[in-house]
């Protein structure tokens, strides 16, 4: 089974990666794009392997635009680093393959689009120390994020509090499952990710290939030979518990999964295998 590092069972980590996923199945039918009436916003350009992004940006609600100018997926993990650590402190913990440390909080960000795709997030982001980190891994197995795709994020006060938009949409995240509070349909929504769970996930979204399922997703995830059966349309990346991003998608007709790949915190298999997959047609 082709899986995470243990240096990556930290927080979020996507082992649906291949270079050859970007035109399997032509362009996509989904876009993930940000509401637009928050209250700040910021792009960040993912390249094969560094982030183009702010140093500084203002807190409160934020939009965070992703554009993958790679050959390879990329998406953004979004870590909060309390009581004065650093990011070298974040690296050293994820070294010693020990427990996430405390002081770590993923508040999210814009899952993986297709290569020269975009995907977007809105997140409360509150004043302090973030990293941006991509830890999906390569065709070699190497994680983006050691071969030096991350980079420090300081997020100013005063905080600015308030709701994020209005959703069409509520998704809440449990141990192992996604609860949808009412069916995906064509056309705009406007969707929330609740993590309602006690411990980190993610919801990554794809459009399945004709006469495919979940189910061989997962599968080809295990040793990734062959097209890939879907196509990444983006999503949320790590949640930890009580966190919650919104995305604005747009489906058209046609069958789609969610997928938790993230590692369970009892015995490192990845969600997926616990049942944390959901099909869905969109008619």
């Amino acid at each position: 089974m082709r899986t995470l590092t243990a240096a990556l069972t930290l927080v979020a980590a996507t082992p649906f990666l291949a270079p050859a996923i970007p035109n399997a199945f032509g362009t996509p039918h989904a876009v993930s794009t940000a509401a637009r009436h928050t209250a700040h916003e910021m792009t960040i350009y993912a390249r094969d392997f560094a982030f183009d992004a702010p140093d500084t940006v203002p807190a409160g609600i934020t939009t965070i635009h992703l554009i993958n100018k790679g050959a390879e997926l990329h998406h953004v993990v979004l870590i909060r680093l309390s009581g004065g650590h650093t990011m070298a402190d974040l690296g050293k913990a994820m070294a010693s393959n020990g427990p996430p440390p405390k002081w770590a909080t993923s508040v999210g960000g814009p899952n993986a689009p297709v290569p020269g795709g975009n995907a977007s997030a809105t997140l409360h982001l509150a004043p302090g120390s973030y990293a941006i980190v991509c830890f999906i891994p390569s065709a070699d197995g190497v994680a983006h994020v050691m071969k030096g795709m991350s980079r420090p994020l300081t997020v100013t006060g005063p905080d600015v509090v308030g709701p994020l938009p209005k959703s069409d949409v509520t998704v809440a995240l449990v141990d192992y499952g996604f609860n949808v509070s009412r069916p995906f349909v064509a056309g705009h929504q406007v969707v929330r990710i609740h993590n309602a769970a006690m411990q980190d996930h993610e919801m990554f979204i794809v459009r399945l290939a004709p006469g495919k399922t979940v189910q061989d997703l997962t599968a080809w995830s295990e040793k990734m030979v062959g097209p890939p059966p879907a196509m990444p349309l983006g999503g949320v990346t790590a949640l930890a518990p009580g966190q919650e991003n919104e995305i604005s998608v747009d489906f058209t007709p046609g069958q789609y999964g969610l997928v938790c790949f993230m590692p369970d915190m009892h015995d490192g298999k990845p969600h997926f295998a616990h049942g944390m997959t959901k099909a869905f047609t969109v008619s």
